[in-house]
């Protein structure tokens, strides 16, 4: 078991390096945050477009299929899953309604061919019954949770965490004429990211420790299994406690004494001719957004 690597999410790719890798963070970030709120009040089929968007975003990076099936591949199946139980489930309309002809009048064909109910199968241990609202929930939640889980992925499967922050501590500079501490907020941020593959090795290494003892989990019993893994969760919280100590002791003896002094310049945020036109192409979707990919009222 490698936890560095076998995690679906939240993982930087450093190979193979494409055009996503080389667009600036900061139009990166932009891109991400239209995403997340691109689908509010958002149309059905304005959802639909996110969702197709960003696949194609992905295909044309030319990602490895291994990474891709390890970063889309249960996130699929878990928006059909959604639509699927969402369209079977119950529309939630609870109408009072009575018939506009008498009983024994004559019942006039429909003048069009619009149903509400577009799927009814009567089966014998139950019924499934799919109407307009019910798959249309089922697309809308189904196509939000994919657009906001994978866009953020996305972001961070072709960004690294030094541009990410440098990005952040760059769209964040105005806040410095309001006092607001913005170089401490990047450096926090520097440190609890890189931090994060420290708490996965020392994961792995107790667990590996845990396996190599052959414990029989059966003979213990639920009580003392809880008592082991008390153990193991306190010897966790002990060896992170100690790296962070060790981080700020060789920060310090390096002359790292506040964030404005000794600081390194992972990366020099310029906008290249490729980021002004990425820039166009998210005030186009914003225009379609406003202009046609607004929720139709009640």
């Amino acid at each position: 078991m490698d936890l560095l690597r076998s995690l679906p999410i939240g993982l930087y790719l450093e190979q193979p390096v494409t055009w996503l890798h080389r667009i600036d963070p900061r139009v990166k970030l932009c891109w991400l945050l239209s995403f997340l709120l691109a689908p509010i009040l958002a149309s059905t089929e304005f959802r639909i477009i996110l969702v197709v968007l960003l696949m194609l975003l992905t295909l044309t990076a030319s990602i490895p299929w291994r990474v891709w099936r390890q970063q889309s591949g249960w996130l699929l199946l878990l928006a059909v899953f959604v639509v699927i139980i969402t369209a079977i489930a119950g529309d939630g309309l609870v109408i009072p309604s009575q018939p506009r002809l008498p009983a024994n009048d004559l019942v006039y064909p429909q003048p069009t061919d619009y149903n509400y109910i577009l799927l009814d199968l009567d089966l014998k241990l139950f019924a499934i019954e799919v109407t307009r609202r019910s798959l249309d929930l089922g697309l809308r939640v189904a196509t939000l949770i994919f657009t906001v889980i994978y866009s953020t992925n996305l972001y961070l499967l072709t960004t690294a965490p030094e541009e990410i922050t440098a990005g952040i501590e760059d769209l964040m500079a105005p806040l410095k004429r309001v006092k607001v501490p913005v170089t401490e907020i990047a450096l926090t941020l520097t440190l609890s990211l890189r931090f994060i593959s420290l708490v996965l090795e020392e994961v792995q290494n107790l667990v590996r420790s845990v396996q190599t003892r052959a414990i029989n989990w059966k003979k213990l019993g639920l009580k003392r299994s809880a008592r082991v893994w008390l153990i193991v969760a306190q010897r966790l919280l002990e060896n992170l406690l100690l790296r962070a100590d060790q981080i700020a002791s060789a920060m310090t003896v390096r002359g790292f004494t506040s964030p404005d002094r000794h600081r390194v310049q992972w990366h020099q945020l310029r906008l290249k001719w490729g980021d002004w036109l990425v820039l166009v192409l998210l005030a186009i979707l914003w225009v379609t957004r406003l202009m046609w990919g607004r929720q139709a009222g009640p």
